[in-house]
Order: C-alpha cells, then structure tokens, then sequence
C-alpha cells in the first residue's frame, strides 16, 4: 500500500476537537486512507457509506441522541461521501459540540455541495485536507527516482488513479473508461440545473482538446450552443468536482499584458486521454508536450499543497506573443517556468524579467523535472 502524503498530518490531528474534512475526486483513495488511519487505532472505528439511502436518512434529522445511537459507540467516525446528507453542516456541528470525545471524519467528492454545506455552522471546529490522485513523490516511495522516470510515460498517457496506475495498460485504459463515464459525473450531474450529461461530455473533450492554451468562454458557449454564463457556471462545477482547474492570465505592469484570460488543465492526464479516446504512446502524439505541461503544473500544485507552500499559480502572455507557461508567486516573489519535454533549455522573455526584477526563470525539462517536483 503506498503511503499518501496527507496521513501523518491527518494522524496528527486526530482527537483535537476538530472535524477532519477530506475532499477528493472519487476513486483518489479517500476511502482506503481514512480506514488506514482508522486501523491505526486498533479498528475501533464505525463506517458509513453515505450514497446509501438508509444512511442518508438516520443522519438528515439533525437530533443528536437520534444520531450517536445510529452511529455506534466507537469513537472514530467515518462518513464516506458525506455531502450526500441534507444539512450535513448542521448535524456535524451538534455532534462534535455534543459529544467532543468523539473523532468523525468526513470525506467529499464535491466541494462544491459540502463546503456550502460546512462553512458557516463548523467554523473554528473543522480541518480540511485535499487528496489528489497519486503524487510522484507518493509513487516514487522508497524506490527512487529512477523507478518514476521509468514510470514517466505511463503516468503521462493513463494518470494516477491509483486503481489504474498498478493495472496494465489494457486493464488500465478500461478502469478510466469507467471512471471517465460513471464516477466523475455521478456528482456533476447531481446538480439540479445540470440536466443534459451530453453537454457536459462535449464541454470535457473541448476542454481537453485545450489543454495548455487559452480557454475562450464565448467560443465553448457557441460550440455547445448554450451561453457564455452556463458554460462558466459548468467548468465552476467541474473544478468543484476535481476534474479540471483554472490558471489565470498574470498582469501587473505592462500595458500589452493579457489580464483576462485562463487555462484548463486536469486533475488526472488518464482521464483527459480518455475523455479524447488517446491513449497512444508519446512518440506518435502530437500532444505531449501539453502533456507535459500539465504534469508538471499538476504535480507542482500537489507538492506545494501537501507540504503547506501557499502560492498564487499563473500563466503570461503578451499581445505580441511572449509567453511564460507557469508562474508562481510566493513569498512576495515570481517565480516563473517554462516546460519542455526532452532535454531542451529556454530563454526567458528580457521583458519581463526587466518589467518584475524580484523574480526567477527556470525550463522544467527531463533533465530536472524531479527537483521541481519532489
């Protein structure tokens, strides 16, 4: 079993009087972690499937001696899939004030639904962690750096859910088919207004189609033939859902600067793949440096994010056609990247190392992609 980089923290913040809150994609692993840390305190746990209707139900009406008897005696409480539950905020919030010797941990694939859910009635009295599909480094374990660069164009073409990652490649391409088609939509389409899934699947494969480039609003909508304010309410909702994120355009200074722009980019490179039905080899895509792209932005986010580096994440572009991948501002600082795939070096733009002279330039190539990374 590999060892995911937020355990120790979630261990570490066990019985504190906080409710522990981890936000996923489903098939991340959200299930296997939180009872491995439960059978780390020698099984005394109690587990809730909360897509069950019975489940739902016993935990909707927000009455407390109502609840702990549904629950059980253990203390450690786990609520897989907890934004199923009406009020979810509401009847956490009376059970951690009721019975504060109780641990409950409550895992979501949407953020969009728990956190609207949570904020406001678990103020101060909850800790939110984020489990993303396997990290490089999390692959990586003990086996060092050579095992993830032999492992490279694997990760690149089908991702790393971890069910698929350790399937071979046939097995591999037919694990994300089904997640591409059933579990990362069962939350998107849950959605009142989202009534049509065929729009959501075409707005995913023009999404990934784009992957690295500017992302036009009013041309998605006009493609799609719905308006620019849907479009923008639905990549919302994907975000919300882990499948993709948004870059946004970096501008301070120069008046040629494109302030108003972003880019898409996937939480899993499989799930982009198959979404565009491409799960060829790198040597015949014309995709992969894309691929790369977003590999690298991706996995720089899950290491920044796992060991509390906070930053701003940004691309740059000018009307005249200079252009920085990836920029991140931390610290007071830019540091910026450009991406290549094989062994290839890049010239950072005079411009804006003139313009912003507190910031760095680095090319992420193959060659070093693992210092970037690790």
């Amino acid at each position: 079993m590999i060892n995911r980089k937020i355990e120790k923290n979630i261990g570490e913040n066990l019985f504190k009087g906080k409710v522990i809150i981890i936000y996923g994609a489903k098939q991340v692993g959200k299930t296997t972690l939180v009872k491995k840390i439960a059978d780390d305190y020698k099984g005394q746990y109690s587990y809730f499937n909360c897509d069950l209707i019975s489940v739902q139900d016993a935990l909707s009406i927000p009455e407390a001696n109502r609840i702990k008897d549904f629950l059980g005696d253990h203390n450690i409480i786990i609520l897989d899939e907890a934004q199923r539950i009406k009020n979810i905020g509401l009847t956490l919030k009376i059970l951690i004030d009721t019975y504060p010797e109780l641990q409950i941990i409550a895992t979501g694939s949407s953020s969009f639904d728990l956190a609207n859910e949570i904020n406001e009635p678990l103020t101060g009295r909850k800790i939110v962690f984020n489990l993303f599909p396997l990290s490089v480094e999390e692959i990586m374990g003990d086996n060092g750096f050579l095992y993830i660069d032999s492992k490279l164009e694997k990760i690149l073409r089908y991702g790393t859910y971890p069910d698929v990652f350790f399937s071979e490649d046939k097995e591999a391409a037919s694990k994300l088919e089904e997640i591409a088609s059933s579990y990362l939509f069962k939350d998107v389409l849950s959605f009142d207004k989202i009534k049509k899934s065929s729009i959501i699947v075409k707005l995913l494969q023009f999404l990934a189609l784009q992957v690295g480039s500017e992302v036009s609003y009013n041309e998605l909508a006009s493609k799609l033939g719905i308006n620019r304010i849907t479009v923008e309410k639905y990549i919302d909702i994907l975000e919300q859902c882990f499948i993709l994120f948004r870059i946004n355009s970096f501008s301070r200074n120069l008046r040629n600067e494109i302030s108003k722009s972003i880019k898409i980019y996937f939480y899993d490179l499989g799930v982009r793949n198959i979404l565009i039905k491409n799960l060829n080899s790198l040597d015949i895509r014309n995709d992969a440096g894309f691929l790369w792209e977003n590999f690298c932005i991706l996995e720089r986010i899950k290491r920044n994010k796992y060991n509390n580096i906070f930053a701003n994440y940004y691309f740059w572009r000018t009307y005249d056609q200079k252009e920085i991948d990836f920029i991140e501002e931390r610290d007071g600082k830019l540091f910026a990247y450009e991406f290549k795939l094989n062994r290839e070096h890049s010239k950072a733009p005079s411009i804006f190392l003139e313009t912003y002279k507190n910031s760095q330039y680095q090319t992420i190539n193959r060659e070093n992609y693992y210092k970037f990374l690790m």
